[in-house]
Formats: C-alpha cells, sequence, structure tokens
C-alpha cells in the first residue's frame, strides 16, 4: 500500500506535466496566432506589394506596335510602308539583381550584347548606367541579329517587334512627304499632317517567363491586339511626280541655281498631281545631308532642308502676278480688250521713275499685247485705273494673305500690305508682281480659279484614307472631296484672259507652238530678290518662273516652276523656267496619251467600286454606268455573284467592271482567301460562305493553309489549315 507521501508526490509530479502541456499548447496558439497574424498583414497589408513583385519577377510586358499605315499615290503605288523590325530594351533593376546573384561582371553583358550588335562596350554601359529603369539599346534590328540576342539569355534584356519606315522611291517627294522619328511618329509634312491616321493603337502582351525570360508555354497570358493605322492615299500621280522630280533638279542643275520648285495641279478639283523642290533629302535618312542648307546652327539647316518651299517660304512673285492684275481690272471694267497702253521704256509714278524691262519701251500696245510683253508700265496703269481698294479687294478674295488651307504643316501666309498703307508708287508696284509677297501655292489657289472659271478651291494632296479588312479588302474610311470656298471670277472673263494667256504663250501668236499641237497659257515672271544688306532690291539675285494651263478651253492641268538665283547669265523666267515648262507639258502629254489640241483632254476621274452583288443585271448596269464605268457580263443568271475589281477598288473612270452571275464559270470557281491569324470559327465560316471546305490540325488560331491566298480553286475544294497558339509562335 502507497503511503500518503508517496500519493502526494505522485499528484505534484502529474500536475507539473499538465502545468507543462498547457504551456506548450499556449505557446503553440500563441506561435499559430502570430502565424495568422502575419498571415493576415502579408494578404491584406502587403498583398499587393507582393503581388506587383511576383509580376514583375515572371510576367513580362510587351507593348505590341502598331503598325503604321502606308501612304500611297492616286493609283496604289506605295510611296510610304511600314516593316516588321525587332527592337532590344534592358530592364535595369531585373539586370543587375541577376548579375549580382550570378556573380556576372555588368561589363561581360555590355560586351556580349556589343560583340552581337556591332556596337562597342562603352556605349551599351553607357545606357545601362543612363538611370532610366527600361532604357532602350537599340530599333530596327533585322530578325538575325534578335535571333543572336535571343541566344544569349541574359535576364533583363528584351527583345520585340518594332516597325520601320520605309519610303521605297528616297527622295522622291521629299519635304511634302515628311519622315518619322524613332518612335515612328510623324514629323514633317504628310507624316505629320495625318499622323492621327496613320499611326494606329499600341496594344499590350502579358505574358508569364521563367528565370532566363523564355516564355511559359502553360501559362496564360492576356492580350490586348494593337489596332494598325490607316492608309493615306494621296492626290499625287507617281509618274507626274517623277517628271517633276527631273525637272526640277534639271532646273538647278543646268543654272546653277540656289533652288527650284516644280508644282502640277487639277484646277477643278484643286488636287495637287506633283510637288517638288530641290535640292531635297531621303527621308529614309532625314537627319543626313543637312551641311549645305542655310542656317546658323544644326537645327536651323535641319529645318530648313526639310522645309517645304512651296507652302512655307513668301517671295514677291514678279511677273506671274500680273494675271491677278489683269483680271481684276477685267472684272471691274475698268479695261477692255481695245484699250491701248503708251510705253516709252519708263514711267513718272508718284514722283519716282520705274523703269520697264524693255528700256526701249514696248510703244502702243492693247489689252493683250501688255500682257504678253510683261510691259510694268502698262500694268501700272491698270493698278492706276483700278484703285488701291479694288486692287487690294481682289488681291484678297483669291486668297492672298491668308492660308489656302492646304492639308500640309507650316503653310505661310506672305504679307499683302494694307490698304490704307498703300502710296502712289506701292499701287504700281503691287500690279506688277512688287511689294507684296506670296506663297507658290497661294499663286497657284488664284490661278487655278482663272483655269476653272472663278471658282477659288482649297488645294489638296490626300485624296482619301482606307484600310484592309481581314479579308484583304481595301475599304475606302473618308474621301476628300473638293472645297469650294467661294466664286470669285466669271467665267466670260477668265475664258477671255485664258485666250490672253495662249497667245503670250506662244511664238508670233501662233496657236499650238509653245508645245507643237497643244493650246496652253502661259506667263512668265522674272522677280528681282530683296537684299536687306543694300536696303533695295538686288540686280543680281532673281527667281525666274512660269505659270501655265492647258487646255485653254477647258483647263485640266495647270503647272508652276520657278527657279531661284539661276546663275549662268540667263535670268529671265521666258528664258529660264519656259524650256522646263515646255518640257514638263510634254512628258505629261505623252503619258496621258491623250492630244490636247482639240481640246478633248480629260484626266479621267477617280471611281470607287460600288458592290453590286446580289443585284440583278439591269440594277448592276444602272448603277456603274451611273457611276462613269463600263460593264462585261460572264454568265446567262440575272443575279450578279462577283465582281472584278472588288468593291471599294479605286479605278479610273471608264474602266472595265466584270461581272458573274450565277451559272457562269467564273462561279464555279473561287480566290483562295489570306487565312492566317483567324479564329477556326472564322476561318471555317469565310470558307464556307465562298463554297470551299476546310480540315484543321491543331488548337488556337490559323498559322499556316495549304493552299496559298489568291490561288484560284474550283468550289467545294479542300483548304488545310493547320493552327497554332500565339505563345507557340
Amino acid at each position: 500500500m502507497k503511503t500518503v507521501k508517496e500519493k502526494k508526490k505522485k499528484r505534484v509530479v502529474k500536475s507539473n506535466a499538465m502545468n507543462r502541456l498547457a504551456g506548450i499548447g499556449t505557446l503553440i496558439c500563441l506561435i499559430f496566432l502570430l502565424l495568422v497574424i502575419r498571415l493576415g498583414y502579408i494578404v491584406f497589408v502587403k498583398g499587393n506589394e507582393y503581388k506587383d513583385r511576383a509580376d514583375t519577377q515572371w510576367n513580362q510586358e510587351i507593348q505590341v506596335t502598331a503598325k503604321r499605315g502606308n501612304i500611297l499615290d492616286r493609283n496604289g503605288k506605295y510611296i510610304a510602308a511600314s516593316a516588321t523590325v525587332y527592337r532590344v530594351d534592358f530592364d535595369i533593376e531585373a539586370l543587375l539583381t541577376e548579375a549580382t546573384e550570378e556573380e556576372i561582371d555588368v561589363k561581360e553583358i555590355a560586351q556580349s550584347l556589343a560583340d552581337t550588335l556591332d556596337m562597342t562596350r562603352d556605349e551599351v554601359l553607357e545606357i545601362i548606367e543612363s538611370g532610366q529603369p527600361y532604357p532602350n539599346l537599340i530599333r530596327g534590328i533585322e530578325q538575325s541579329k534578335a535571333d543572336e540576342v535571343k541566344s544569349l539569355n541574359i535576364y533583363g534584356v528584351t527583345v520585340s517587334n518594332d516597325v520601320k519606315r520605309y519610303y521605297p522611291n528616297g527622295h522622291y517627294l521629299a519635304q511634302a512627304l515628311g519622315s518619322v522619328n524613332t518612335d515612328g511618329q510623324g514629323l514633317t509634312g504628310i507624316e505629320l499632317q495625318y499622323d492621327n491616321y496613320l499611326s494606329g493603337v499600341p496594344g499590350l502582351k502579358i505574358e508569364g517567363v521563367d528565370s532566363n525570360q523564355n516564355t511559359m508555354p502553360f501559362v496564360p497570358y492576356k492580350f490586348t491586339p494593337a489596332i494598325d493605322g490607316k492608309d493615306v492615299v494621296l492626290t499625287i500621280d507617281e509618274n507626274i511626280q517623277y517628271f517633276a522630280e527631273k525637272i526640277a533638279q534639271k532646273g538647278l542643275d543646268e543654272n546653277k541655281a540656289k533652288g527650284a520648285s516644280v508644282v502640277v495641279m487639277n484646277p477643278n478639283t484643286g488636287e495637287i498631281l506633283a510637288m517638288a523642290s530641290k535640292p531635297d533629302y531621303d527621308p529614309n535618312e532625314p537627319l543626313e545631308g543637312y551641311d549645305s542648307f542655310e542656317g546658323t546652327d544644326d537645327n536651323e539647316k535641319i529645318q530648313s532642308m526639310w522645309r517645304n518651299n512651296i507652302v512655307s517660304n513668301a517671295y514677291e512673285p514678279g511677273s506671274t502676278f500680273k494675271v491677278i492684275t489683269m483680271i481684276a481690272a477685267m472684272e471691274e471694267g475698268v479695261v477692255s480688250e481695245n484699250d491701248t497702253f503708251n510705253c516709252t521704256g519708263s514711267v513718272n509714278f508718284g514722283g519716282t521713275v520705274v523703269h520697264c524691262w524693255d528700256l526701249n519701251g514696248h510703244g502702243v500696245q492693247t489689252l493683250p499685247e501688255i500682257l504678253k510683253n510683261s510691259c510694268n508700265p502698262g500694268f501700272m496703269a491698270l493698278g492706276e485705273k483700278l484703285g488701291k481698294v479694288k486692287l487690294n479687294e481682289y488681291i484678297k478674295k483669291l486668297g492672298f494673305g491668308t492660308e489656302t488651307g492646304v492639308d500640309l504643316p507650316g503653310e505661310a501666309v506672305g504679307i499683302v500690305k494694307a490698304t490704307e498703307e498703300i502710296s502712289e508708287i506701292d499701287l504700281g508696284t503691287i500690279a506688277f508682281g512688287q511689294t507684296n509677297s506670296v506663297t507658290i501655292i497661294q499663286l497657284m489657289t488664284a490661278f487655278n480659279a482663272i483655269a476653272n472659271g472663278g471658282d477659288l478651291i482649297q488645294p489638296h494632296i490626300v485624296k482619301e484614307i482606307s484600310h484592309t479588312d481581314n479579308n484583304g479588302n481595301t475599304i475606302v474610311d473618308e474621301v476628300i472631296e473638293p472645297t469650294i470656298k467661294r466664286n470669285v471670277l466669271s467665267e466670260e472673263k477668265t475664258s477671255i484672259l485664258r485666250g490672253y494667256l495662249e497667245r503670250t504663250a506662244t511664238q508670233d501668236g501662233e496657236p499650238g507652238s509653245f508645245v507643237q499641237g497643244y493650246d496652253i497659257g502661259a506667263k512668265s515672271g522674272t522677280a528681282e530678290k530683296y537684299d536687306a544688306a543694300i536696303g533695295g532690291y538686288s540686280n543680281t539675285k532673281y527667281i525666274a518662273s512660269m505659270i501655265a494651263l492647258a487646255p485653254v478651253e477647258n483647263p485640266e492641268i495647270t503647272v508652276f516652276i520657278s527657279v531661284d538665283e539661276p546663275s549662268t547669265g540667263k535670268y529671265y523666267g521666258g528664258q529660264v523656267a519656259a524650256p522646263l515648262v515646255k518640257e514638263l507639258f510634254k512628258m505629261i502629254f505623252d503619258y496621258i496619251e491623250s492630244p490636247l489640241a482639240n481640246n478633248e483632254y480629260s484626266l479621267a476621274r477617280d471611281i470607287i467600286v460600288p458592290d453590286v452583288r446580289g443585284m440583278n443585271k439591269v440594277e448592276a448596269e444602272k448603277v456603274l454606268e451611273d457611276n462613269g464605268l463600263t460593264i462585261k457580263i460572264n454568265g446567262k443568271g440575272d443575279s450578279i455573284v462577283s465582281m472584278d475589281p472588288y468593291p471599294g477598288t479605286t479605278v479610273k473612270e471608264g474602266a472595265e467592271i466584270e461581272l458573274s452571275t450565277r451559272g457562269s464559270n467564273i462561279d464555279k470557281k473561287v480566290v483562295v482567301p489570306d487565312l492566317k491569324g483567324k479564329t477556326r470559327e472564322n476561318a471555317k465560316a469565310l470558307l464556307e460562305n465562298l463554297g470551299l471546305t476546310c480540315t484543321f490540325e491543331g488548337e488556337g488560331d490559323v498559322y499556316y493553309q495549304n493552299t496559298p491566298k489568291g490561288t484560284v480553286v474550283e468550289k467545294g475544294s479542300l483548304i488545310k489549315l493547320t493552327l497554332k497558339k500565339e505563345s507557340e509562335y
């Protein structure tokens, strides 16, 4: 039997064990509570921070560059286009962290990249040490170089798609076309003016990556596709532009001139068919070749090189402005054809002696003769008959002193002297083309009103905005219609003046002698340049120019050519610019292959082919004929099932549209569309609509089609499609 003492000892031991267990339990509960609190702190307080850090480490954000829209001429020829290239960027924090953990010298990384990309190690290090978190290392590299960089497996170095702008014709249309910066944004010209249309909207791809920044194939990713930019179709005709470039270069070289400019327009629509200035630059390399241009520093020289002189430079026009003075006097009825003007070689006007270019004088002349002889005293007399109020009224009505509204950046307005500031001598000099300054585009816009019968039409260089749909079809989004600002002149007076211009252009008054067989009206000009150094007009610096139209009765083309500071001894517009105008007209007439001699010439309008599919033959014929198109029908059915060219295509007025009805041979054949990138469902629906069948292999979107796009196949043909997920590309 246990003693009382033994029992008491047993109870104490048991009590101590219980206390220890209780203490341990309390400690465990306390630890668990602390863990719960810590977990709660991590989840609810620091959760977003840790999530962001994890996302940064294991997710990669890649901006998907939108493809910049193309720029095309009026006939669909590419003038500017974009191609896929690649760029290399740094994530500096990731790069340096990895280098530290792996004990890699950053200089070794820089050397590896430098060797691969044909750079120096110092160039790479400078970018790494720039202080930027995500600096760009290089852009515009080809795929082979991009693959080499990827093969280096450097954590913190990202290779992604990029877009490079190409101008396949080099210097062609340079100042008007403009260029883009390294980010693909418009810098100057059309690229700047229409940047909102061309640029598109970038997309974003977020994907999972491993420690070497390789994409993890089974990790879902988020993808917001880019929206590509729209195409801009110009009024420019590629061939006429080529002629203008050639003539401008010839004017520059043969006259050893400072510059030369050429503009060709359709006066009835305001469309600019060609615009060339020399010297120029290559938009592919917009920062090269500026040394020879004027400027006190590099930036000024670059701006001078980029400047579009036709739009942005104002000058005193000289005798080409005399057509403005003459039409104003004719409209106001202060002069008639048989009025006479006596030129003795000089005239005292407001106490100042002004000489005619012919110091011997022209003698007694009629109104058409003072234009043909370009007689300064004769035009001073016209200015006097008009008076400063009326002369200025017509100058402003015809658009001088204000912007024309041409869709190009940097338009200058020139200087028109206020009516109240015009002195007696100013009235005379303004009348023959001095004192006021104008831009070439202003002068052409006013001259176009004389050519088209009196309408002041806003000049424009863009014809339409379009895009290509998923089926490869061109869809026109916006058409730039001619904008008539106002009617400023009468058909009667402008027709008479065009007749005077024809006499001015011809030799001995014989029609068609300027360019043999063609009725052309023209006026030359020789502008003295103002020299600030001497405080007056230079007797050695001139701008030789000519403005012209054809055919005289119903003009369809207007031309302006100027040569700035010719230095070979010849400087009159008739000596320098007239031969260039003749040569340009010959080129244009040969290209058009439509004789102007009988005034039958007409620049065919561009027509957007309307969609007549589903209509019966009678309805389709009426719609197409109403749009100035001709028709050829295949098949004996009544319902139109297909068209060639496709609806939305731009063709010339009078073009033949081939229609196919049910039952025709064409109805039994179809063209295989481009299916790459389409979803399984979209591809199937598209092929079924065309009467084709298909099979699929794989998962994802269409990656490959066994029958290439554009192939003509029989209806019912089988198209085999291979699918891939984008992460597998």
